[in-house]
This record gives structure tokens, sequence and C-alpha cells, in this order.
């Protein structure tokens, strides 16, 4: 009755060191003191397994490092049963009496090892005595090191979560208002960008220079997440402080390849189309760097053609080899629509599929580029949750009036 009268209200003061919030390392050493202290038990091993891996959370009376020595999935994983350990194949296991494996839907989530130095002095060896109390126990602090990780794990997901949002609100930021588009009675603008997550990894600008002039850039890095939209606000950042009338697009475009290089390291590019456009020559001058080539409508010869020159990606190599810039006299109402490849790329049973025709028929009419766009988010389903499209999508349409 003694010893019942003391498990029991060993098992209530373990429960409610669980509810006032004590850490793991807390319940560990609880754990530990029970053993050792009130049931004798000399030898603790206690192995559990986390997301990625298994691991010795605790470790009492024995060599460090003795857990070293355990091979999880060849001597702990055969073990489905309270094992007694008077034989095995691994020498270090038989210095234990017990492993109690502690298994939750067939699957196990942890092993506790225990034994006694003393058997002989004591008598009943307490790994025996008290097996089922030490089991108990052990689900019991099996289940609050669950509950303890999973809540922090829903902390760090929760900040990450707002630091997502943030940096979300902070990338829109980014983008141009509709005010700041080019809309006069020689050209006129419309754009539209949708991130595939919180935060992505296409870019867009349009940057107004002295009178008549104008330059504008849509770019797609590789990857997605943060470390490619932080790469992006770097990157839009350095167009700003470098985008002038004066500069020669080739020389802009070095430039802007050294930085990427920089900062990336190689380890990511970015591909872009950037053009600069005189609305007293009607000249744009442009460079296509890797990019999805835009598609150019003539609308009075009724004809589609894409803009081609440029070179590779900016940040593939320390130096750009050889760049193409293009010229092109537009003397005829046109309209010119550049994108990323996240409009037209599509995913259709596991296959990726590209579909400029579905593109092109939207463009080639007498609509407004404006009309045009909202017929293109339309057609493409890019105004709800589209499981066909899986990257971020930008547009930059221009009409030439």
């Amino acid at each position: 009755m003694k010893l019942s009268t003391f498990k029991l209200n060993t098992l209530l003061s373990f429960s409610q060191a669980i509810n006032r919030g004590r850490s793991t390392q807390g319940l560990l050493d609880r754990f530990e003191q029970i053993l050792r202290e009130d049931l004798g038990i000399d030898r603790i091993l206690f192995f559990y397994q986390y997301e990625n891996g298994w691991d010795c959370i605790l470790r009492s009376g024995v060599p460090d490092g003795l857990e070293k020595e355990i091979d999880i999935e060849k001597d702990l994983l055969p073990i489905r049963d309270i094992t007694f350990m008077s034989t095995s194949a691994n020498p270090t296991m038989v210095d234990f009496d017990i492993i109690i494996p502690i298994i939750q839907d067939e699957k196990q989530l942890a092993f506790v090892f225990i034994g006694d130095i003393d058997d002989e002095v004591k008598g009943v060896s307490g790994s025996i005595k008290h097996l089922n109390f030490i089991q108990t126990l052990s689900i019991i602090l099996m289940v609050a090191v669950e509950n303890i990780r999973f809540f922090e794990e829903s902390l760090k997901q929760e900040a990450m979560r707002k630091e997502l949002e943030l940096a979300s609100r902070m990338q829109a930021m980014l983008i141009p208002l509709e005010k700041s588009l080019v809309n006069n009675e020689s050209v006129r603008m419309s754009a539209y960008y949708r991130p595939h997550f919180e935060v992505g990894g296409d870019y867009y600008d349009v940057i107004k220079m002295d009178e008549g002039h104008f330059g504008f850039c849509i770019a797609d890095v590789s990857g997605k997440g943060i470390s490619a939209a932080l790469l992006m606000s770097n990157f839009q950042a350095t167009i700003r402080a470098l985008f002038t009338g004066e500069i020669e697009l080739t020389r802009l475009v070095e430039k802007l390849n050294e930085r990427v290089f920089d900062t990336a390291m190689g380890e990511k590019f970015i591909t872009m189309f950037i053009a600069r456009y005189n609305q007293h020559t009607k000249v744009l001058e442009y460079i296509n760097a890797g990019h999805n080539p835009p598609l150019f409508y003539d609308k009075t010869l009724g004809e589609v053609s894409y803009l081609t020159f440029g070179c590779i990606g900016l940040g593939m190599l320390d130096e750009i080899p050889v760049i193409h810039a293009g010229s092109k006299l537009i003397d005829h109402p046109s309209k010119l629509l550049c994108y990323t490849d996240g409009l037209v790329e599509v995913l259709r049973d596991a296959v990726v599929e590209v579909d400029l025709k579905a593109i092109e028929d939207q463009l080639i009419n007498d609509d407004s580029i404006d009309s045009n766009l909202k017929s293109i988010i339309r057609v493409q389903h890019l105004d709800i949750d589209n499981p066909e499209l899986f990257d971020d999508v930008s547009i930059v349409g221009v009409e030439f009036l």
C-alpha cells in the first residue's frame, strides 16, 4: 500500500510538473531523479526519435559516449516488446537489464534502457520490481516531450508566418503602383503581378527618365522563397541606381551581371528583359538576358514577332561573353507583351507544358493593352486558385499609339 501510494503521488507530481510548463530538460531531470533516488535504478539511457533522426536525450550512470556504440537501426528497431538483456550481439547493451520500447500506432518513438549495478546487494532488481511503473512513467515523459516539441515548432511556424507576411508586404511595395506606369498620348502601360507563395522571385519596374524617355524591365530569379526575394530586391535597387537615359544598355547589363554574380556567387541567376523607349524617335532599345521573348504585335501589319536579341542570364558567368542589343523602330500602332514563365508554363498530368498560343490569341486584336491583360488573366485563370500554375506570374504590357 505504501509503495502504491508513492507511485500514485509520483505520477501526480510528474503530471503537475508537465502542466506547469516545465521544460524538456526539467522533465528529464525529474525522471532521472525518480528512477535513481526513489527506485534504485543505476543506469539509464533514453533514446527519442525526432523528425530528423534519433537522439539520446538522457544518459545517466554510464560512461560518456556509450550511447554512440548502439546502432539504432540494427540493435533497437527490431525490438517491439519489453526485452530482458541477458544476451545481445552488442556487448554494450548487455550492461543493461531491460529495454522498454515506447510504441504508438505501430511506430517506435522511444527506447528506455534501465539497469542496476548492485543487484545481489539489493535483492530483487529495481528494474524488474518497478518495471510497469517505469514503463508508465516513460510513456508520460515521452508524450510530454512530444507535446513540448510540437508547441515549440508551432511557435516557430507562427513566427515564420509573420515574417513571411512582412516580407510579402515589403516586396509588394517594390512593385510599381498603377499610377507609376507610363500613360500618355503616345504610350499606355498595364501590368500584373502574382507571387505563387507569400514572396516571389519575379519583378518588374518602370523608370521614368527625362521627358520623352522611359525604361522598363521584367525579371525572374531562379528558385523561389526568401532567398530569391532577397536577391530580387537587391537587384531592383541596383537597377534603380544605374538605369538612366545616358547609360548604354550593354554597359548596364554588364554592371547588373557583376552585381548578381557577386551577390549570388553563381548559385542563382536572373533572366531579364530590359528596354528603353524614346517617345520622340519612336525607337525601342532592348536586351533580352535569357528571358522569355516578349511578344510584339504590329496592329497595322497584323504581324507578331518576338524580341530575342540579348545574352545569357545574369549571374550565370562572372563575365558575359557576348551581348547583342536589339533596336526596333515602332512607326505603327503596336503592342508589346512581356511576361515571366509562370504565365505560360502549366502543370498538366505531372508534365510541364508551354502554352504560348493562348497568350497570342489575346494580344492579336484591336483591343487596348489593358483589355488584353484582363483577358489573359481570365483565360489563364490567374484570378483563382489554379492548380496548373506552379510559379510566380508577372506581366507588363505596353501599347504604342
